[in-house]
């Protein structure tokens, strides 16, 4: 009622009338104008933002990823707040909602696809080829479960040398897995006394490519973004020929009981 209050105030009402005849004290009504954004809405405002910040980086998550988010950019909470949240101003995991037939919507592109050659008679194919170090990379994710949940590995591959150049690990697929990914490959290449300045780093259309901190830091490095087509696993198919030999090798070798112990496994 505050606002009609100083609404009328402005036309000419008197405050001691208009409160008289809302029955509300006078008091609260002046502290209210002094501050009229009260502590308890700033702070819901400040999670609110913590909360659409790291929902636009993940679309794909739930509230309970995007908490854990929030509580790393300073802005702690409990769970049921944040469902709240997320409930009223709608931010749901692109997961979420039911869909038709044709399942999930594929995100917009970030970046074109740089490799793609159509030929004569129209077909187009993607070339996977580097004439040096540092000139063109790959990155994809894959995952693996444990006794204690999944695990998601990305790995980022140098197509001139065939060689895994940085890789993370994590118990959750979030954008600053990728983003971990790429500062590990750039860090490895740079103490090697290599510049990649303009590699061009290709990957699929998933949501933590798409991401705005996966395209900060291309930008930061200098790097140049590529993205294949949705649904068409040939255009990274040489990444996945190395996750294929990864699964083959060490993830269905045995059970794992522990994120730790596959992480061990991965990175031996």
């Amino acid at each position: 009622m505050y606002p009609l209050v100083r609404e009328l105030a402005v036309d000419g009402i008197p405050v001691t009338v208009t409160c008289r005849v809302l029955k509300i004290a006078r008091q609260p009504y002046y502290r209210w104008l002094a501050s009229p954004v009260t502590t308890a809405e700033l702070v819901a405002a400040y999670r609110a933002n913590a909360l659409f910040d790291a929902h636009r980086d993940d679309p794909e998550f739930g509230y309970w990823f995007l908490l854990d988010e929030a509580r790393d950019a300073g802005q702690v909470m409990a769970e049921r707040t944040a469902w709240r949240l997320c409930s009223q101003l709608g931010w749901w995991s692109a997961f979420g909602k039911k869909r038709g037939r044709g399942g999930k919507k594929a995100g917009p592109p970030v970046h074109d696809d740089l490799l793609a050659v159509t030929d004569d008679k129209g077909w187009t194919r993607h070339e996977f080829t580097a004439r040096g170090p540092n000139q063109l990379w790959l990155a994809d994710i894959t995952e693996h479960w444990t006794g204690e949940g999944k695990l998601y590995v990305c790995a980022v591959k140098d197509v001139y040398s065939n060689r895994i150049v940085g890789y993370s690990i994590d118990s959750r697929m979030k954008s600053r897995l990728a983003v971990a990914a790429l500062d590990n490959a750039v860090a490895r290449r740079r103490a090697e006394g290599a510049d990649v300045a303009g590699c061009v780093l290709h990957t699929d259309r998933g949501s933590q490519f798409r991401s705005r901190k996966l395209v900060r830091t291309l930008n930061r490095h200098t790097m140049v973004g590529s993205m294949g087509r949705v649904g068409a696993a040939g255009d990274n198919a040489a990444m996945e020929s190395f996750f294929s030999l990864l699964q083959k090798n060490v993830l269905d070798r045995r059970p794992w009981a522990t994120r730790q112990e596959l992480r061990i496994a991965i990175v031996t």
